[in-house]
């Protein structure tokens, strides 16, 4: 776990591990602990602290891919919110 500081929205996260291979993004706020997890509508997973609305992670599905098909990545957190190539950068190079 690589730490990084990756704005997405309104939300920054401190914590990146990208899988290359499955090429999935995990980021965190502090270091990685047991949340609950929701799929959004572009298939990506919100991580909550239990019991609260606090997002403490965001899976990313097929990053990579996205952001070379597409030059961003959209996640809606609950609101849409987007990424640039540029601001997942660092987290991409985490493996």
């Amino acid at each position: 776990m690589e730490a990084v500081k990756v704005h997405i929205g309104p939300l920054v996260f401190d914590h990146a591990d990208y899988d290359a291979e499955g090429d999935v993004l995990y980021l965190h706020v502090g270091s990685p602990r047991a949340a609950e997890g929701e799929e959004t509508p572009e298939g990506h997973v919100l991580r909550f602290e239990p019991g609260t609305d606090q997002i403490v992670g965001l899976t990313l599905v097929n990053a990579r891919w996205l952001l070379d098909r597409d030059g961003r990545l959209i996640v809606t957190v609950p609101g849409k919110v987007e990424a640039s190539a540029d601001e997942l950068a660092a987290a991409l190079t985490s493996a």
